[in-house]
């Protein structure tokens, strides 16, 4: 042909003489569903949920004794993180209304309950609606002290996703009995 070379044409490397496999024959549907067959329930259930239980109640324990102690590692992850503990540390440092709701509570209820359908029942419960305000008032100033703190130490993109939430709801918790214990003492602000 006229314009073609006669010279011959490189060969195309067609890789390994015989195809890589994986060396044995691919097993039958049934024979890999029968391998991968577990039982849901185990032989020994009254063991299996005994193990369980066991597991969950020293978990708690830990968790427990973390929250007591103040060891991050072993905390619910609702309460770990630098920024947790920054809030905690935030909340517990300043006297909260918050503190006092349920004492306040209380009282004011035995006050309306023994003085029935008296002037001074009506002023209890009056008392409790305007002191639940006084509350809410106080929680949206220590929320917003809280966040401009964690915006300052920790910058604008900090999540705040729940933030309000924990603080008020550590604000209302009387200082004893909050969990994770308390690691500052009053007035001692974190940095």
């Amino acid at each position: 042909m006229p314009g073609r070379s006669n010279d011959p044409q490189p060969a195309l490397s067609e890789g390994p003489a015989e195809p890589a496999g994986k060396g044995r024959p691919t097993p039958k549907r049934k024979e890999a569903e029968a391998a991968n067959k577990r039982p849901l329930v185990s032989s020994d259930r009254k063991g299996a949920t005994r193990a369980q239980a066991d597991a969950r109640k020293k978990q708690r324990n830990l968790e427990y004794s973390a929250m007591q102690s103040g060891d991050e590692r072993h905390m619910p992850l609702k309460d770990r993180g630098p920024q947790r503990r920054f809030m905690r540390d935030c909340v517990d440092a300043r006297w909260n209304l918050g503190e006092f709701v349920l004492p306040i509570a209380v009282l004011l209820i035995v006050v309306q309950l023994v003085f029935r359908n008296t002037i001074l029942a009506g002023g209890a419960i009056v008392a409790l609606y305007a002191y639940m305000i006084l509350f809410s008032i106080d929680a949206w100033f220590l929320w917003r002290s809280t966040k401009k703190r964690l915006i300052a130490k920790f910058g604008a993109d900090v999540p705040l996703k729940g933030a309000p939430f924990y603080t008020v709801v550590r604000a209302l918790q009387i200082r004893r009995s909050r969990l994770p214990k308390p690691q500052v003492k009053r007035g001692q602000y974190p940095r």
